[in-house]
């Protein structure tokens, strides 16, 4: 094995500073593209923003951008199995809009901004490593004068995402720093490269469901009574209390397996007409704490995903 701590990080605003999000990429940030660990290499993305490659022996490939903590690919014999949207902005202000962006420290719409704002900061680079060919990174959240101008708490989120031959599985990790409990809710918004009139999902049939079809701010109470779930139109939905391992069947050839741990809800998207010109190559199936965590100080909570090409 080979491990190395490094980070890049961004400046901090000043106590005085106005609370905006952070968006600067210092000079010896940059340098840090140079850095390599084995399977590792810091690179310029889209956008001239900082990204993560990860590549292992066996040829898979992932991609993870500081800007959001955002896995935007994760290739298996070169095939990209996460989707980008094709109106995705990678200008270090909006939020990357495919991939797998992080919900933090809310889901969905709610007192702060929409999702949270784990999305729509700069992650740093803490550590990175590389064992028997599979390579590993951490990156690393804390709170800053941005966050806390929403919500006021010291926290740490740490985030490790780790590539094998056919899977990509990610470890969050949130702590509460602060000397008075928190609250969240969170979640992983997966996008998946999907034709969305073959694709599936099974896995589901039992669970108590929230139908945010046709009005997302009054979700009507169901139960999931199919084996097989499609995606006709419109869907946002709600899975509570979901098993810890789904099947997707993307209608393009592959089979992918969702498996996590403490993750207890799922969810399921599709804009259909409202992103007429993309909603028919992907579908989201998203792992979520939809209830509360509650952390008193010192205290932590994680979670983690497996995404398994079969």
């Amino acid at each position: 094995m080979v491990a190395m701590s490094l980070t890049w990080s961004f400046p901090p605003l000043t106590a005085s500073a106005k609370p905006r999000r952070v968006n600067r990429y210092s000079g010896v940030a940059m340098a840090s593209a140079s850095v390599n660990v084995d399977n590792v290499k810091v690179t310029q993305g889209l956008g001239d923003l900082p990204k993560i490659d990860l590549t292992s022996v066996h040829g898979s490939e992932a991609e993870i951008y500081l800007f959001g903590g955002c896995v935007t690919s994760w290739k298996v014999a070169s095939k990209d199995l996460l989707f980008v949207r094709p109106d995705a902005v990678f200008d270090g202000k909006k939020p990357i809009s495919g991939g797998l962006p992080h919900c933090f420290p809310q889901f969905g719409p709610g007192a702060i901004q929409q999702h949270g704002f784990a999305r729509n900061v700069n992650w740093s680079l803490v550590n990175s490593e590389n064992v028997e060919g599979s390579p590993a990174i951490t990156l690393e959240l804390k709170d800053s004068p941005y966050s806390r101008s929403m919500w006021d708490y010291s926290f740490l989120a740490l985030y490790k995402v780790t590539l094998h031959r056919n899977t990509l599985s990610t470890e969050l990790r949130i702590t509460n720093t602060d000397e008075k409990p928190f609250s969240f809710t969170t979640a992983l918004h997966t996008y998946f490269r999907a034709s969305v009139t073959g694709a599936v999902v099974t896995g589901l049939k039992g669970c108590k469901t929230l139908n945010k079809d046709p009005d997302p701010k009054n979700p009507v109470e169901g139960k999931e009574e199919r084996d097989i779930v499609t995606f006709p139109g419109f869907v946002d939905c709600v899975y509570l209390d979901a098993p810890e391992e789904l099947q997707l069947d993307n209608g393009l050839g592959d089979k992918i397996t969702v498996k996590n741990t403490n993750w207890s809800d799922a969810v399921l998207w599709n804009p259909h007409l409202s992103m007429e010109a993309c909603y028919k190559d992907f579908v989201c199936v998203e792992n979520a704490k939809i209830g509360q965590v509650e952390l008193e100080p010192n205290q932590s909570w994680t979670a983690t995903q497996l995404l398994s090409l079969a």
